[in-house]
């Protein structure tokens, strides 16, 4: 899986130039690949019924909840260091060695970041991404785009995808075994975090695919702002509508991607 995701990636640059060549994207038409990205969105959603729901669902029942939020602990503690990085290229060096630590006193006192000791000394986690540092540099989002397996995304947060893949623990595993049973560990244990939001989202009888595209977009645009994102003129064909209680529901499922997608943005 190490091997076959960055050669994905290579191969995802190489059709978002034509992307970015074919399809203009503006706020009132974010998604000029929609008959495209809706294909892709069926398959990912066939894999993730059929193959990923019936093994998280097994993990969730079978794994103790505290287990679990080690497993989740332990992936996100080295993002903490590419956290640490794209907050130094935004210009927020204060946060960025606040990430810093946060990533040495999980590591040292946190058993390599199974347990969040540093949130409760008072170190937030910022999460800060590739995608985000451009956003800050006033890169526009461009088209809105659904990789395979990877799942939603933007022309500019697909080019932080190749970074985004090696800061993960299991691209530090020589041994290939090794690698994916880590990879199978954080993609199991992502969509086990899932399960209840995807659910309550498949109640909503609504257009799937709109609710989960328009929840991505606009979760990462009030990202890139840092919750105050400017006043937009919304789209006159989409649902920006949606009320505070229905658009919560897929925008925890935007959190994470798809299953099997790099490590979860926010």
């Amino acid at each position: 899986m190490s091997g076959i995701l960055p050669r994905l990636a290579r191969l995802g640059l190489a059709l978002l130039l034509a992307a970015g060549l074919g399809a203009c994207a503006t706020a009132q038409r974010p998604d000029p690949l929609e008959s495209v990205n809706r294909k892709v969105f069926a398959f990912n959603d066939a894999v993730d019924r059929t193959v990923l729901v019936p093994v998280a669902t097994a993990y969730r029942d079978t794994v103790p909840a505290p287990a679990r939020a080690s497993v989740t602990h332990f992936f996100a503690n080295l993002r903490d260091v590419w956290s640490a990085v794209n907050l130094l290229l935004q210009g927020r060096p204060a946060d960025g060695f606040s990430d810093l630590l946060r990533f040495g006193t999980n590591t040292v006192f946190g058993v390599f970041g199974l347990f969040d000791v540093a949130t409760g000394l008072g170190l937030p986690r910022h999460d800060e991404d590739f995608g985000q540092t451009l956003g800050k540099w006033g890169v526009p989002p461009g088209a809105y785009i659904v990789w395979p397996l990877l799942g939603p995304s933007t022309l500019r947060d697909s080019l932080g995808m190749p970074l985004e893949m090696q800061v993960t623990p299991e691209v530090w595993v020589q041994a290939e075994a090794g690698r994916y049973a880590l990879t199978g560990l954080r993609v199991v244990n992502t969509r086990a975090n899932l399960l209840q939001a995807s659910r309550m989202l498949d109640d909503l009888a609504l257009d799937r695919y709109t609710v989960l595209r328009n929840a991505y977009l606009q979760r990462r645009r009030n990202l890139v702002y840092d919750g105050n994102p400017p006043e937009e003129a919304p789209a006159e064909e989409e649902r920006w509508d949606l009320d505070e209680e229905a658009a919560a529901v897929p925008a925890a499922a935007a959190a994470a991607s798809a299953p099997a997608s790099a490590p979860a943005r926010r």
